[in-house]
């Protein structure tokens, strides 16, 4: 497997891929409002069976991202034909690197793809002189909350109503 920038010609394989996921677990918010406090907490729920949840964003967004010339991704696997990918943008005022999406093929997922492309995004994140990445997920996808853990990434904050179906929002940063 190779890492490297992403070609116009490597965004149609891009847009095809499907970032959904079976899950048996998911981040369950709890929250209480208090007089002086307000106390949110995520609990981890095993689920009565695995659920199967679409990815949140819409691959249109894909050529607008790689036009930015800024982090695309591809993993390509020996022949060249791309694994997965990762597209990140800067957000110099604040030196930050936002994942906005990280897909890699069904066949190729737990094999290291995913983990190929967040190191290829932390050197060109250093290289760019950023101090930080984040992410942000939805609560559902357990699988990609248990990947930016094991990366060290921190859990920073939530938002309730983030994505277009209504679902919340985790989000996670990883000082570099």
């Amino acid at each position: 497997m190779i890492v490297r920038m992403a070609e116009l010609a490597d965004l149609n394989l891009c847009y095809e891929m499907d970032g959904a996921y079976a899950t048996e677990y998911v981040w369950q918010m709890q929250a209480h409002e208090g007089e002086r406090s307000i106390d949110v907490r995520f609990d981890t729920v095993r689920l009565p069976r695995p659920m199967r949840v679409s990815y949140p964003r819409h691959p249109d967004e894909l050529l607008p991202n790689w036009r930015r010339g800024e982090c695309f991704l591809v993993a390509a696997d020996p022949s060249g034909q791309p694994i997965g990918f990762l597209d990140m943008t800067a957000q110099a005022w604040h030196a930050v690197g936002w994942i906005r999406n990280l897909i890699v093929h069904r066949n190729y997922r737990r094999q290291g793809v995913g983990t190929a492309l967040l190191g290829a995004a932390r050197y060109w994140a250093l290289d760019n002189e950023l101090s930080k990445i984040m992410l942000e997920t939805q609560t559902k996808n357990y699988p990609a909350i248990r990947f930016a853990q094991k990366h060290r990434f921190v859990f920073c904050g939530y938002n309730d109503r983030y994505y277009s179906n209504g679902d919340i929002a985790v989000f996670f940063s990883l000082t570099l």
